[in-house]
């Protein structure tokens, strides 16, 4: 592996890390406060969930951040996480359309909306990088043992 090869693989690995850790806080705050989670269900989405289902969720998601920290099945753990994060934001388009929207006191209302933008960019670029993505399990398997890409 030349220089450059590993300068790519620590870029690619910060961008895992950084995201798999993004995504991580979320889906352990659904196992510790499952509540908060049922009245967003209930007010944004308009249904109702049990705690049993929240901690399911928050459950699967803390799988899919375990794989993609070790850079397992890289496709399926970028891409499960990438698409909870769409959805997530699929929520908000009003949001992004008043990105400097104030409240009462002053205080920006739509920034962090907006920066959920930029970790879907994030999430796009770790799919189209993972193959440069050589300090992973994947990575380590394609290179020793002709394992297929996706891992």
């Amino acid at each position: 592996m030349t220089f450059y090869d590993r300068k790519d693989a620590a870029a690619v690995f910060i961008l895992r890390i950084g995201l798999v850790w993004f995504m991580f806080l979320w889906a352990v705050h659904k196992i510790i406060t499952p509540q908060q989670y049922q009245n967003l269900a209930k007010n944004i989405d308009g249904i109702e969930m049990s705690f049993a289902q929240i901690y399911a969720v928050g459950g699967v998601q803390i799988a899919l951040c375990v794989l993609a920290a070790l850079g397992v099945f890289r496709v399926f753990s970028y891409g499960g996480l990438a698409a909870m994060h769409f959805f997530t934001i699929t929520r908000q388009w009003e949001r992004y359309l008043d990105p400097f929207a104030l409240n009462d006191r002053g205080f920006p209302i739509n920034r962090n909306p907006v920066i959920a933008l930029a970790a879907m960019a994030a999430f796009v670029a770790l799919l189209l990088l993972i193959h440069r993505d050589h300090f992973s399990i994947g990575g380590w398997l394609r290179r020793h043992a002709g394992a297929r890409w996706w891992y």
